[in-house]
């Protein structure tokens, strides 16, 4: 399968991906800035595809994550983190694991991971676009797994009080909203994002941070705007994310 060398923030960071396969696209990007990794994080990356949020991670934040583990089901995909974890010279830090999150405890320890991110499937069958692309329809429709089944997974490889993050559809977050009781997990901050400010539309996009066994209280984020009008250049915000000198605070 041909691919191509992309790259991230003025050329720093690089990313091999299929041509014809799946491809990773501005979720990636906004799942990759919500987490706010703290000092010594483990973190998992369920299904991370071609590994490109663990890359923007330890690009931006490697001084505070201890190990990054990328967890996927793809063959194909597994070899093209791996190669990208060289590539960038993650070897340190960032390994690559082939598996099916269904079984995710015969290839991580219970409760082993401070921080899971996740950029999940996001359609049910015969919903959605449908790619010709096996790959690309794997990573898109929940073929392999569901939405319940990636929140119990994540449920039990993240610690108590340990943190899942999530990107998914906006029109769907009564559905995720409902199932994550179930497993424990408890809001804690949350974003809606617009594709533009003028003329409102509705919300895109959900990022989300819940908490296993969290208490009370959590916040909303003011909206975020992935362009600055409709037809329009990013919006400052976005820009910032994708900014050779962005640092998390």
């Amino acid at each position: 399968m041909k691919r191509s060398r992309d790259t991230l923030f003025d050329g720093s960071l690089h990313c091999l991906q299929h041509r014809d396969g799946y491809r990773f696209s501005l979720d990636a990007v906004l799942l990759a800035h919500f987490v706010c990794p703290g000092k010594g994080e483990t973190i998992l990356d369920l299904g991370a595809g071609c590994g490109v949020v663990g890359l923007i991670l330890l690009h931006r934040a490697s001084e505070r994550i201890r190990s990054l583990l990328s967890f996927e089901l793809q063959p194909e995909l597994v070899q093209l983190t791996r190669e990208n974890i060289r590539l960038n010279q993650f070897e340190a830090k960032m390994t690559v694991v082939e598996g099916d999150l269904r079984n995710i405890l015969s290839h991580c320890g219970p409760e082993s991971f401070s921080t899971v991110v996740c950029n999940p499937p996001f359609y049910t069958i015969g919903s959605g676009r449908r790619s010709v692309n096996d790959q690309a329809l794997i990573a898109r429709h929940e073929i392999a797994c569901t939405l319940p089944e990636i929140l119990a997974a994540a449920a039990a490889v993240v610690r108590n009080k340990g943190r899942l993050v999530m990107i998914y559809p906006a029109e769907k977050v009564g559905t995720l909203l409902g199932l994550l009781p179930q497993q424990r997990l408890t809001v804690k901050r949350m974003q809606l994002v617009y594709s533009y400010p003028e003329p409102p539309t509705s919300a895109r996009l959900l990022l989300l941070e819940v908490v296993k066994n969290g208490g009370e209280g959590g916040e909303v984020l003011p909206p975020f705007y992935i362009y600055s009008h409709k037809d329009g250049d990013y919006s400052p915000a976005m820009q910032r994310q994708y900014a050779g000198d962005w640092t998390y605070s």
